[in-house]
């Protein structure tokens, strides 16, 4: 898996593509026999966990920034975030004539150009940054603005764009009065200290409820505009799209689930707030990645209300009701069997012989580094490897267990956000074995 940094490659000016340095990296992937996911990452590399360097986005956006703050993310103090552009200026022609989303499916269609003899044979996988950190969701706990784990995050819907936006929905729903929200707490607030997301506070309200609807629901429609320009970009290459879903697990056992929220995952324990995304993928027949497969809720600070086994549980299963395939990451680097053997537990919810349950379509390890390569950590590495494919023997041929890439279709019909909702009804997730058959450790 690598990054392909729209910071790197577009950064001369609009349209100046420079591919060189990954036309080298996918044919040295080439000559080594491997296969690549390609990450099509918008956002800037830097103020994010497990970040070491730092790749802003080009310099000719942050130049229009200098003139138009409002095209990053803002929160409710004024704190522009320029990890990503804010999902406001979308479909707004605001740079050199072009809307951000043009600007992405511009990028895609240029990779593809470079790489249209290596996609299909290399590149096998394009996962579509949708987000900060290349994720599906707002920044809502930047590290860079002081968020400290497990603050709750704060809401990023302030600039004049998606301000606008709001009071043009609140006053065509009949309320004209409604505001953003004005008591969310601050970045590193708890729950309770807050008048939005404490015991009968305003997101139960029918003002709270209906910016929380808006807020998500944004969220999912330019995750669906981003998937249908990669999808044109990509039409008929031998090649999966994906998009990643965030490991939001800390304050999910709290009854606001206030993290998720904040970051537009209007999840609470009356209404799932990862389905409809899930029913959002299936459209344009993409893999649903999701975070944070190591952790066991054991591990977790008490006092964050933290419940990540129940969160990926949640998570996977409404994925494989709506018929999408399901990857997976690790949050965060570790060497050892408890999160080896999490990992391998939720690639294969009821183990390996059990035939017609569902099963993991891929996992991508995080991440390479010299830790990973130390003798005894690169051991217990490669029986992880093995215990991922069963303990089978390398096969080089994907047809020979299910996993054959066929030329990418056009994406069905856009599917109505009434329909999308549908999917907020809960439903009890899907039976996990209590553990792994597949143990690293015997």
């Amino acid at each position: 898996m690598s990054d392909v940094w729209w910071g790197i490659v577009e950064s001369k000016g609009p349209k100046q593509y420079d591919w060189s340095a990954y036309r080298s990296l996918v044919e040295l992937i080439k000559e080594c026999g491997m296969k690549m996911q390609a990450i099509m990452s918008f956002h800037q590399c830097g103020g994010n966990v497990g970040d070491e360097v730092t790749i802003p986005i080009p310099q000719w956006v942050l130049d229009i920034g200098e003139e138009n703050p409002d095209i990053f993310y803002t929160d409710r103090e004024g704190n522009r975030n320029k990890e990503y552009l804010t999902l406001g200026v979308d479909h707004l022609p605001l740079f050199h004539g072009r809307t951000a989303v043009q600007v992405y499916g511009d990028y895609m269609k240029s990779f593809k150009e470079t790489m249209a003899d290596l996609i299909g044979e290399v590149i096998i996988d394009i996962e579509v940054g949708l987000g900060a950190a290349g994720e599906l969701r707002y920044p809502s706990y930047p590290q860079s603005l002081g968020w400290v784990f497990p603050g709750i995050g704060e809401f990023q819907c302030y600039d004049k764009y998606l301000k606008a936006a709001f009071k043009e929905a609140a006053t065509k729903a009949g309320h004209p009065e409604w505001e953003l929200p004005d008591n969310a707490g601050t970045y590193n607030d708890t729950p309770d200290s807050t008048e939005f997301f404490a015991s009968n506070g305003t997101y139960l309200t029918d003002k709270g409820k209906f910016f929380l609807t808006w807020y998500s629901n944004n969220l999912i429609t330019r995750g669906d505009d981003i998937l249908d320009e990669a999808n044109k970009a990509f039409l008929g290459c031998k090649v999966k799209l994906a998009a990643k879903v965030s490991g939001m697990h800390w304050w999910y056992n709290s009854p606001s689930h206030a993290a998720e929220l904040t970051a537009g995952y209007y999840n609470l324990y009356d209404r799932d707030g990862y389905r409809p995304i899930a029913r959002m993928l299936s459209r344009h027949d993409a893999i649903l990645n999701f975070t944070c497969l190591e952790m066991r809720d054991s591990e977790q600070d008490a006092a964050a209300k933290s419940a990540p086994q129940e969160l990926v549980q949640q998570v996977l299963s409404g994925a494989w009701r709506e018929h999408i395939e399901v990857a997976g990451e690790n949050a965060l680097s570790r060497y050892d069997s408890y999160a080896y053997n999490q990992i391998l537990l939720n690639a294969r919810p009821n183990g390996i012989t059990n035939k017609g349950v569902p099963k993991m379509h891929g996992f991508t390890y995080l991440r390479s580094s010299d830790d990973l390569f130390e003798d005894t950590n690169f051991e217990l590495f490669k029986i992880f490897v093995k215990k991922m494919h069963a303990d089978q023997e390398y096969c080089s041929d994907p047809a020979k267990y299910g996993k054959e890439l066929k030329p990418l279709k056009r994406s069905k019909p856009k599917i109505p956000i009434e329909d999308l909702l549908d999917a907020t009804t809960p439903m009890k997730p899907l039976p996990w074995d209590e553990e792994t058959d597949m143990k690293v450790d015997g």
